[in-house]
């Protein structure tokens, strides 16, 4: 606490002290007012002195922790620096390692790729060689006899090399061939092409010939050139031929697909497309064939009690039309001894033919009632139909 706290707590002692509205004492009490007042002036310098010890050691005690602690806090700070380094460096060190065990290892991937590379390319030049090889003896077998390309069969392999018997003998070792070429990617494909290339096509040599050995091997390269396009022409004739084959067999085979189709009385083209017909059934309450042709179910719909009235009804026209044209004439009442409508000179009508105008005549348009009776022999008689129809049709499907 400062001197001016204390000050101020003195005099707000002091106006506390002397009570409100009370009358000024006597000239009398002077003197042990001021007594008391020495008194409590000292007893405060005292208390104040007492204080101001008790904030003296309370200063150094907090200044003395205060150091404590900012040299703890700096010796922190220090520590914490030294770690900060020291994990630097550990940090450097382990991703110094990281990244040599990460070279380590690619080198290694790419040391084995590269020894895979290297091996499949000899691998495929031993391949090429001996195919290169091979045709080349057939070729001389053949130049004499035949200078066109043939297809030659193929020998049968010896026992005692281990790979021809089981690989090149089997009659499905293109197709493998094949499945193989189709799981290769496009990188790979270029390679095996740029391999055999390298194989077929030799690098030309002509540093230090003479001229005469320039002509050789111009003469050589030519007919190399001859023989391959001969080649090319005989394979792509036999491509051709070969397409014209299959057409051939897919056309009979979709001849005989539409016959037999025929013959089970399906659609014509119900066999020739790539999945088989469905089986349809008469009904779906059960598991008999329908066997019935398109016209035989179109008739199903057609005719029926439209058919039966329109018939009723053409039956009736006709019936009244011949009524009405076979009516006898009308003739009109003679005047005066003369009929009316008569030309000069025409015969006299005879009076037999006369017909009196009040003959009923029957209306033509309007339909007589029919019997019930011939209504029922014509339901019995399609009924009767449709039995012998159903009984027919068993009989078909025993028979089958």
């Amino acid at each position: 606490m400062s001197d001016s706290e204390y000050s101020e707590e003195e005099e707000e002692v002091q106006v506390s002290s002397e009570p409100a509205g009370k009358p000024a004492a006597p000239a009398v009490e002077e003197h042990g007012d001021v007594q008391g007042a020495d008194i409590l002036k000292a007893r405060q310098d005292a208390k104040r002195a007492e204080l101001d010890a008790q904030l003296q050691e309370y200063i150094a005690e907090w200044r003395k922790q205060r150091s404590k602690e900012e040299e703890e806090l700096k010796r922190l700070k220090e520590k914490q620096a030294k770690r900060k380094v020291l994990r630097e460096e550990e940090d450097k060190r382990l991703a110094i390692q990281k990244r040599e065990e990460e070279d380590r290892l690619r080198r290694e991937v790419e040391q084995k790729r590269q020894d895979e590379k290297n091996e499949k390319i000899r691998r495929l030049e031993e391949i090429e060689k001996k195919k290169q090889m091979a045709l080349q003896a057939g070729r001389k077998d053949q130049k004499a006899a035949n200078p066109n390309f043939t297809v030659v069969a193929k020998k049968e392999p010896q026992a005692t090399d281990f790979k021809t018997t089981s690989g090149s003998s089997d009659k499905f070792s293109n197709v493998e061939t094949a499945r193989m070429d189709l799981l290769k990617s496009k990188e790979q494909l270029e390679e095996e092409k740029r391999i055999s290339l390298s194989i077929r096509i030799k690098p030309l040599v002509i540093d230090g010939l003479d001229l005469v050995s320039l002509k050789a091997k111009a003469q050589d390269l030519w007919e190399n050139i001859v023989r391959l396009e001969t080649e090319k022409y005989d394979l792509e004739e036999r491509q051709k031929r070969q397409d014209y084959d299959l057409k051939e067999l897919k056309e009979r085979q979709r001849q005989q697909n539409r016959q037999k189709a025929l013959k089970l009385g399906l659609d014509p083209e119900a066999l020739t497309g790539k999945y088989p017909p469905k089986v349809r059934l008469a009904s779906k309450h059960e598991r008999s064939q329908d066997r019935r042709t398109f016209t035989d179910k179109k008739q199903l719909y057609e005719g029926g009690l439209e058919a039966a009235v329109l018939q009723e009804s053409e039956k009736t026209w006709q019936d009244r039309m011949g009524e009405f044209v076979n009516r006898p004439r009308a003739r009109l009442p003679k005047w005066f001894g003369e009929r009316p409508g008569r030309k000069p000179g025409d015969p006299e009508t005879p009076e037999a033919e006369e017909v009196k105008i009040d003959d009923e005549i029957p209306d033509p348009i309007l339909p007589q009632d029919e019997p019930e009776e011939e209504e029922e022999e014509e339901e019995e008689a399609e009924e009767e139909e449709e039995e012998e129809e159903e009984e027919e049709e068993e009989e078909e499907e025993e028979e089958e």
